[in-house]
């Protein structure tokens, strides 16, 4: 099976100099992919912009705003973490577009997959702020235009970045028509995650957060992930499933502390497929997120494309 894999090298112009997330990230990744055994089965996709309305949808128009002046007038940093160029703007709007046309790709047909190799990444963004180097939340994007765009009803979020998605919670925190889960280190950046942080009123039980301290290993932490995920299944059978892919909770990753190996984001994803190919017609999206060891990162991208095809 082919998977759509949605980039642009746009992407690289997002300046951010020797900041972690950097361009050579997707360098990296866009090399171990050229060589491997993949990239005979990945359909190159462009993608484009992202409209105003897929932003609003998620996030109020004064902080749309807000980026969009900051870059224009060459800030360097949104916030103490968040650095930021003039090109950084369209970059977004076309990492948040990646997203939208992602989306498309998997509802053209049962089955499809996508993946979006894009940066800035998105899963700290919240409704009112950019930050922890995200400017739009992909993600929740992707989710909303499925939404408005395909009248998809229930759509699940899963996020294994190595840091909690403070951004994507709260965008869906009242919200029963998109469940949010997440593996994450905690105690850790953004501090939000813990396990009693389940939404409110219509959205309580649509959230679910599994903490893991620094060192949980990977089997611990694949059997927590699995066994979520069949307990989602049950309340929660859902029509579009969209990943929040961070490879920074790979052992050896630079900013984590967790354990995880290419062998287990394959898994992991195929999990994520069993659920899919029963619920969703088979439709999945990934979308980047964090991983910052660039002798690693490509690898894990290529066990999760080799395990979505």
């Amino acid at each position: 099976m082919s998977v759509s894999l949605i980039y642009d090298p746009v992407y690289l112009k997002h300046n951010t100099g020797q900041h972690p997330e950097n361009a050579h990230r997707l360098e990296v990744i866009l090399e171990v992919l050229k060589d491997s055994d993949v990239a005979q089965h990945l359909l190159r996709v462009p993608p484009k912009p992202a409209a105003i309305e897929d932003l609003v949808r998620c996030h109020r128009e004064e902080m749309v705003e807000h980026v969009r002046s900051f870059c224009e007038r060459g800030e360097r940093y949104l916030d103490g973490d968040t650095r930021i160029s003039r090109e950084s703007y369209d970059v977004a709007l076309l990492a948040a577009g990646a997203a939208v046309t992602a989306v498309d790709a998997v509802m053209r047909a049962e089955g499809n997959r996508a993946f979006g190799l894009v940066r800035p990444p998105g899963h700290h963004a919240t409704v009112s702020h950019a930050m922890g180097f995200c400017l739009f939340n992909n993600a929740a994007i992707a989710a909303r235009y499925a939404q408005k765009q395909y009248g998809v009803e229930r759509v699940l979020i899963i996020d294994w970045d190595v840091h909690h998605g403070n951004g994507t919670q709260e965008i869906f925190w009242t919200d029963p028509s998109v469940f949010y889960f997440s593996t994450h280190q905690y105690p850790f950046y953004p501090g939000t995650g813990a396990s009693d942080e389940i939404g409110a009123g219509k959205g309580e039980g649509f959230t679910l957060n599994i903490p893991l301290r620094g060192g949980t290993s990977a089997h611990t932490h694949r059997e927590a992930f699995k066994d979520a995920i069949l307990s989602i299944e049950k309340k929660f059978p859902p029509d579009l499933i969209v990943i929040s892919a961070g490879f920074d909770s790979r052992r050896g990753d630079f900013l984590g502390g967790l354990m995880l190996e290419d062998s287990d984001f394959s898994e992991m994803t195929k999990d994520v497929l069993r659920i899919a190919e029963k619920h969703s017609a088979g439709r999945v999206v990934g979308l980047l997120e964090g991983g910052y060891n660039h002798q690693l990162l490509g690898d894990s991208v290529r066990s999760h494309l080799q395990a979505l095809m």
